[in-house]
């Protein structure tokens, strides 16, 4: 029996750059596990977006039953992934609703919706990688202030997360970790880079917790202009691929539960 498709669902961006660090992590994880088959589909902007994805899948799979065809045709099984670090928005009612409307078309497709990729040591990995790649040394820890820059929420469960995960860095022996938010939420990261210098740190440092380049990480860029290292977007990390088929394996054990033509915790 084939394994599950993996569907990438990525957030999209008006910036070209958003898109290629997209494909160019899909590319690492099928390194990782070449058998597998990875579709992506973007949320907004890009194309192709996830309906037209999911859709392109049932085709493959053959007529539906009751279409005359004698019930032939296979069911294709998809784990939908989302590109997320936090469950926000996008993760609770935008995907949802999206592979919901799908599966109600769509009865050859079972879709499950596997986690975020957030929280995860993994991260916690990528992230220092980033810093490293960006002229620190593990070495560099105890005397430098560490802002950890996501792209903002207003929702309380996504904030805690990025709270959370700085608690976890600070952990690793850094010399202070603070969030930092570039919208919906405070503080800004200009805000805690003069924080940081003000409270000691010999440096500061800006970690962009955020998978691709747009419009809210350049936001961050700006803001780590008076900061003595900007580290990279998480990208194409080899950790980020790892945890991709992490979260990808998880789902596929749960993905037995759900019916033909449901969404986990949506009814078709």
């Amino acid at each position: 029996m084939r394994p599950p498709v993996l569907l990438l669902v990525a957030h999209g961006s008006r910036d070209p750059r958003h898109a290629a660090t997209v494909h160019a992590l899909v590319r690492g994880v099928r390194s990782l596990r070449p058998g597998l088959r990875i579709e992506t589909g973007f949320l907004d902007f890009n194309a192709p977006s996830v309906p037209r994805v999911l859709e392109r899948l049932a085709a493959e799979a053959g007529p539906a039953r009751g279409t005359g065809d004698g019930g032939a045709g296979r069911a294709v099984e998809v784990i939908a992934l989302p590109l997320l670090l936090t469950r926000a928005f996008h993760a609770k009612s935008d995907i949802p609703a999206v592979l919901g409307e799908a599966a109600a078309r769509l009865p050859r497709l079972r879709v499950h919706q596997a986690e975020v990729l957030g929280p995860s040591p993994l991260l916690l990995a990528a992230v220092e990688r980033r810093l490293w790649a960006a002229g620190l040394r593990p070495s560099d820890r105890r005397s430098t202030g560490l802002v950890l820059a996501s792209a903002g929420s207003t929702d309380p469960e996504a904030i805690a997360a990025i709270a959370d995960m700085a608690r976890e860095l600070r952990h690793t022996g850094w010399c202070a970790v603070r969030p930092a938010f570039a919208s919906a939420s405070l503080p800004r990261t200009e805000s805690v880079v003069r924080a940081l210098r003000a409270d000691g740190c010999a440096r500061v440092a800006v970690a962009p917790y955020v998978i691709a380049p747009g419009r809210l990480p350049d936001r961050i860029a700006e803001g780590a202009r008076e900061a003595d290292v900007l580290a990279d977007v998480l990208g194409p990390s080899p950790e980020l691929g790892r945890l991709v088929l992490e979260r990808y394996d998880q789902a596929r054990v749960a993905s037995r539960v759900p019916a033909l033509g449901q969404v986990a915790g949506v009814p078709a």
